[in-house]
């Protein structure tokens, strides 16, 4: 082989490899650029999809308003809420963002934790025509909940102060809050045991449905990283603190007066 074909490869080569590098940096930057924040695609009004087919909720428009800040790309990604901290280990999603309860199993996992931003509490749902006055009432009944939400752990952990309570009544787990208002519509089921501002959303939606007035957990929502995203965590919570100084999160708020007044943030 000549001179000139072996020098006209290597040319070749550097080119190629060159091209081929820079395609990935491109990609990695791009990457980056992307936020993708992991919701419960049916927990209003926090994250849900709108009348346009679109997400939207106070967590979602929270998060685009950082997004935007910060000059990323948007995405969601729709957890199955049961995996979702296994979907986040496998990088689907950047976060877990959607009306997220904060338990110390989190914790001791190396989840990275923002600081709380809504005081929530369960209750259960049933329909309006129904004799139920109290949780009491219902022992021996059977009560729908969403599988890997902090309800169903309330019920089920043996060290949760609602464990006896669970064992008195029939649990059924389902994918969605959406099923479990379903059961509850038809029958299958005659309550379901839900975060308080979910439910209160429900019943100004839809007829037939009340709230049994009694708080059965405290608990506070949070964003969900990785282990060893601290700086991506400080990175939103900064961006956040600038929304709340500037009005632009009380704004967002507004629109959302049902839980205006369990937003830590405001008041």
């Amino acid at each position: 082989m000549s001179k000139r074909i072996i020098a006209l490869v290597v040319a070749a080569v550097i080119v190629a490899l060159t091209f081929t590098a820079c395609s990935l940096f491109s990609k990695k930057e791009e990457k980056e650029n992307v936020f993708i924040m992991g919701i419960d695609p049916e927990y209003d009004p926090f994250s849900y999809r709108g009348d346009d087919g679109e997400f939207t909720g106070f967590d979602i428009d929270i998060c685009k308003a950082v997004c935007d800040r910060l000059g990323w790309e948007f995405q969601t990604f729709s957890l199955n809420w049961e995996n979702k901290l296994i979907q986040l280990d496998a990088k689907e999603c950047d976060c877990v963002w959607s009306g997220m309860t904060i338990l110390d199993s989190m914790k001791d996992a190396g989840y990275v934790l923002s600081a709380p931003y809504y005081d929530s509490t369960q209750v259960l749902l049933v329909k309006e025509d129904s004799a139920f006055k109290t949780a009491n009432d219902l022992k021996g009944k059977i009560v729908a909940v969403e599988l890997g939400t902090s309800g169903e752990k309330l019920l089920t952990d043996e060290k949760s102060d609602l464990y006896e309570y669970g064992q008195s009544v029939e649990i059924v787990t389902c994918e969605s809050f959406t099923k479990c208002f379903t059961e509850l519509a038809g029958n299958a089921a005659d309550a379901v045991f839900v975060d308080k501002p979910v439910a209160e959303k429900y019943c100004s939606e839809n007829e037939g449905f009340r709230i049994i007035d009694e708080n059965l957990g405290s608990e506070q929502y949070g964003i969900a990283f990785r282990a060893g995203d601290e700086e991506l965590c400080a990175q939103v919570e900064r961006t956040i603190a600038e929304l709340v100084a500037d009005g632009t999160y009380k704004e967002i708020a507004d629109k959302y007066p049902g839980i205006v007044n369990n937003l830590i943030f405001l008041y």
